[in-house]
């Protein structure tokens, strides 16, 4: 069978080769099921260090389930994910568009009306996404298509992320993953990444739709990056004095070396286009223009051509069927509360973590009621519902939980008690996912004297992630030579722990070994 003859999990025959990159292929396909046209994104799990196949394909499900979630019109439609032989792949809503990059390329120069449309479009879809939370950690033209109405569609959500771990992880070269020329400093050196970094990569974007060239160039993917962490980007009105003077500076904001000068959120960044967006009494051009201001001035307008062509576009599917009823429909009374902890338990084995999260909320009330609001039943409960939260990545939802479970123990048994320690790890975990990178490292720094002391926690390995996560923060907060100090002395540790052939060590060497290059 040839690889356009290929047909996925008995569904999805493969047509033809429509994108390829470092870790994949995308192509059309044909879901001989439902009748339509999808593209299927099959990833290279053997491109990433330091995972087995089995770790990777679990994550994989993880964040494919946590970004299906997110509901936004300029955002891919997920179809379906799973693993087949030595691949992962991705079903998606198949777009009939062009990607920026190309429409970029046949439109010089690019409107600056354009500019901000697109980019408007963007920072609505990020508000959604960064809500959850949920970092791309590769936005770039590429990744961004415009459809024939204008709109803009983000693809690739989530893909970065199950790629990578919660800080970025490098590939067996040494690169980090994600585009250089796009990418922002703290991501470059191995830091800790958030809904800034997305910031910065659209900083990037809107400067290279602007001027037509990326903020930074050079011959090497070493060149490129040092520039970023070193070099500031020439103001755009230098090169297009067209430009408005707001939209200068808001690009330059976006591409602010430290994370804490940039916009403070998607939303800020709206708010700054949205007075320079086309106002709806101008004339949209045709569609066949691809114009992406077309959605502000007609909003939800028909497609001019759809008269002249009646058929169903293959890329527009029905609306999917409702969901069947979950478990979060179900009101639990305090006698059910046992078979209410045998549901989850199922709904866990059979990896439905959305509803077991649903159950678990649903029976607290009940389980309350029934045993006391500080019972050991409840408290495990509790514990169960944060764990899940976390591992479904509602990281906004777990914190209040962890931090609320943590001050109990901590009332109860003393700071220095294990389980009160650890309550308050997963919290920071939570904090760090939430882009919140300056509360996230005073936590663990308070943190680590209790895990590092051997008769509190005996052990060793989660000081030395604790260690490992303050060293990927304060890359993230700039603070590269205090982010030095602290891998070179976690290096040592963990080689004489682990040995020197381990996965942790490893990452640490290089990312220290990419520190040293770019110094």
């Amino acid at each position: 069978m040839t690889a356009a003859a290929r047909v996925v999990a008995d569904r999805y025959e493969l047509s033809a080769l429509i994108g390829q990159g470092g870790m994949g292929q995308v192509w059309a396909a044909y879901d001989r099921r439902l009748d339509r046209r999808v593209a299927v994104k099959l990833l290279r799990p053997d491109r990433l260090a330091g995972e087995t196949a089995d770790e990777l394909r679990g994550r994989f499900v993880r964040e494919c389930r946590v970004t299906a979630q997110v509901d936004h019109p300029g955002l891919v439609t997920v179809h379906d994910a799973g693993a087949e032989d030595d691949d992962l792949f991705l079903v998606m809503q198949y777009i009939d568009g062009t990607d920026l990059a190309h429409h970029l390329a046949t439109r010089r120069p690019y409107p600056w009306q354009w500019a901000v449309a697109v980019a408007a479009q963007v920072c609505a879809v990020l508000s959604a996404v960064h809500a959850v939370p949920i970092v791309h950690r590769d936005l770039k033209p590429g990744n961004l298509m415009i459809r024939a109405d204008g709109s803009v569609t983000v693809l690739d959500l989530g893909v970065a992320a199950v790629m990578d771990t919660d800080t970025t992880r490098l590939t067996h070269t040494g690169t980090p993953i994600g585009s250089p020329a796009y990418m922002a400093p703290e991501q470059a050196m191995g830091g800790a990444v958030g809904p800034y970094t997305d910031l910065y990569a659209l900083g990037a974007v809107l400067h290279e739709l602007l001027t037509g060239t990326v903020p930074f160039e050079g011959a090497t993917v070493l060149g490129v990056l040092h520039r970023h962490l070193y070099e500031q980007p020439v103001p755009v009105r230098g090169l297009r004095p067209e430009v408005p003077t707001e939209l200068e500076a808001l690009v330059l904001r976006l591409l602010a070396k430290d994370p804490q000068h940039r916009p403070a959120h998607a939303q800020e960044v709206y708010a700054v286009l949205a007075p320079l967006l086309p106002t709806a009494s101008g004339s949209a051009a045709p569609a066949a223009t691809l114009d992406p201001t077309r959605p502000f001035l007609r909003p939800l307008a028909p497609w001019p051509d759809h008269a002249a062509t009646p058929a169903p576009r293959p890329d527009m599917p029905a609306r999917p069927p409702a969901p069947e009823t979950g478990a979060d429909e179900r009101a639990w009374s305090p006698l059910d509360v046992a078979a209410a902890v045998d549901e989850v338990k199922r709904l866990l084995g059979e990896g439905r973590i959305t509803q077991a999260v649903d159950t678990l909320g649903a029976i607290l009330p009940a389980a309350a009621a029934l045993h006391g609001d500080r019972s050991k039943v409840v408290t495990t409960l509790r514990r169960l519902y944060a764990t899940t939260l976390m591992d479904d990545g509602q990281y906004r939802r777990a914190l209040p939980e962890l931090r609320r479970l943590a001050e109990e123990r901590t009332t109860d048994k003393g700071a220095a008690d294990l389980e009160a320690l650890r309550f308050r790890y997963e919290a920071a975990q939570c904090l760090e996912q939430l882009g919140e990178a300056a509360v996230a490292l005073t936590e663990y720094r308070a943190l680590l004297p209790y895990f590092a002391n051997q008769y509190v926690q005996p052990d060793p390995r989660l000081a030395l992630e604790i260690r490992r996560r303050i060293g990927h923060l304060l890359l993230t907060l700039g603070d590269r030579a205090g982010a030095h100090g602290v891998l070179v002395g976690l290096l040592q540790e963990a080689q004489m722990l682990y040995g020197p052939g381990h996965a942790f060590p490893g990452e640490i060497r290089r990312t220290l070994h990419w520190l040293g290059q770019v110094r």
